[in-house]
Order: structure tokens, then C-alpha cells, then sequence
């Protein structure tokens, strides 16, 4: 059996009294897509953001309960914070290029872990749009500024800056909700091909990018964990009446 790559034990989250997740346990394996979906006000992105402990500065929380990447405690005191991040990347809904060129967009986070070397950056600059499939249709104007490009574009820009470190988990939050069908057409064909070499979970913006992208699926509703099984199942023959609801576009 395959160890998981990321797993939460028990977890339960509060924000100013309100409790957000309650008990959600579930393991995600390596090299694969799983998909947190559900209603709006679930948990999902909050169990995202924990991942990447993104809520450690916002006040009025309390969590319960274990997150593990790789068998470690990623909330065990003395945990470097930045190597986390280093290791789990992540992705928002809106696209958020950084001022300057599109190449300085993808080098700067590999120039502030060090990385000095103008032909190592080249490099990365290259692998890292090629993995997000923007390559082919930047590498001619990477001097260009980045808000130049097409919201489409700009997304992939910012999977490309994420992958420049090399995470082993790319976590993506509703990555295409503000994108054309072409644009979601090339970002999840790009996923196809990250997930040969990274564990990658998503937020997706439907019910049927949910049902295109899943290896694992987990439905949250209301903070719980409803259930999570493999895509192929839990789209065609969901095992709990909520998931069917949903799935089936009869829930509320």
C-alpha cells in the first residue's frame, strides 16, 4: 500500500467561535489529483489554506487535530514555516502575476532561495512554463510584462511560478473560475501532465471539472466530510444521498 503523501487526522478548524471543519480525516496519495468539492461555505478552501498553514496569522482560530506531509507534523513546533512552502505550493482562484517581466515572474522565487546562476535560471524559466504549457507561446517575449497576457495565460504564469521551486504538492484554489473554456481546457490538460510528478489537490470551480479531473474526490459539506472515494465512483455511484444530490445538481 502506497503511504500518503498528505494526510489529515481528525482536524477541526474555528474561526471567532464559528467551527469551520469538524473531524476530517483523509489521506491523499502521491502523484494524483483529488479533488475537495462541494458548496460554498464547506471547508474545502480552508483545509487547502491549512495545508499551507496560509491561516497562521489570522486571529480568532483554533485547529484540532494533525496535518501530515510525508509522515511529519507540518504544525510540530519548530517547523520551518518557509520550507513547507517550499515543499507544497499553492495557486488562487485569481490570477496575481507579480510586477515585472514574465521571466521575473517565474525566477523569483528560486532567486530568493539563493539561486544565482544565469543559466540554471534559464533553465528553470524554460521547465517551469513548459510544465504549466505556456511555454510554446511566451518564449518569445519573456521580457514582456506579465499583465500583458491573457487572464488564461496569467494563471498558467502563476502555476509556472509555483513550480519554479519544485514543490512536491501543488494545492489550487478554484484556478479556473475566472477563465474562458479554452484557457480551463489548458490548464487541466496541464494538470494531466503535472500529476506524473506531483501531488497536486484542487478546489475546482464545478461539479464537472470536479468529475474531469478526480482520481480522488472528497465532498464536503457544512465543515464535514461527507465522503471521499475514488472519482470513477464517487461521480457514478456516490455512496451517501448528500453526495447524489449534489453530484446530480438536486441538492438544497
Amino acid at each position: 500500500m502506497v503511504a500518503p503523501k498528505v494526510r489529515a487526522e481528525n482536524v477541526s478548524y474555528s474561526y471567532d467561535g464559528r467551527q469551520v471543519l469538524r473531524g476530517v480525516s483523509l489521506d491523499v496519495p502521491p502523484r494524483s489529483i483529488t479533488v475537495f468539492f462541494g458548496p460554498a461555505g464547506g471547508g474545502k478552501t480552508t483545509l487547502l489554506r491549512l495545508i499551507n498553514r496560509l491561516n497562521d496569522l489570522v486571529e480568532g482560530t483554533e485547529m484540532e487535530g494533525r496535518i501530515w506531509l510525508d509522515g511529519e507534523d507540518i504544525y510540530a513546533p519548530g517547523l520551518s514555516v518557509a520550507r513547507l512552502r517550499r515543499r507544497v505550493g499553492m495557486v488562487f482562484a485569481l490570477p496575481l502575476p507579480l510586477p515585472g517581466t514574465i521571466r521575473e515572474n517565474v525566477v523569483y522565487g528560486p532567486r530568493l532561495a539563493g539561486v544565482r546562476d544565469q543559466r540554471r535560471l534559464s533553465g528553470i524559466v524554460e521547465r517551469s512554463l513548459e510544465q504549466a504549457a505556456l511555454w510554446d507561446e511566451v518564449k518569445d517575449r519573456l521580457n514582456d510584462p506579465a499583465t500583458a497576457l491573457s487572464g488564461g495565460q496569467q494563471q498558467r504564469l502563476c502555476i509556472a511560478r509555483s513550480l519554479a521551486l519544485e514543490p512536491e504538492v501543488l494545492l489550487l484554489d478554484e484556478p479556473t473560475s475566472g477563465l474562458d473554456p479554452v484557457s480551463t481546457r489548458k490548464v487541466e490538460e496541464s494538470l494531466f501532465e503535472l500529476k506524473k510528478r506531483y501531488t497536486i489537490i484542487i478546489v475546482p470551480h464545478s461539479v464537472q471539472q470536479a468529475a474531469r479531473l478526480a482520481d480522488h474526490a472528497a465532498f464536503f459539506l457544512m465543515g464535514e466530510l461527507v465522503e471521499y472515494r475514488p472519482g470513477t465512483e464517487i461521480f457514478t455511484t456516490p455512496g451517501d444521498q448528500r453526495t447524489e444530490d449534489y453530484v446530480t445538481g438536486r441538492f438544497g
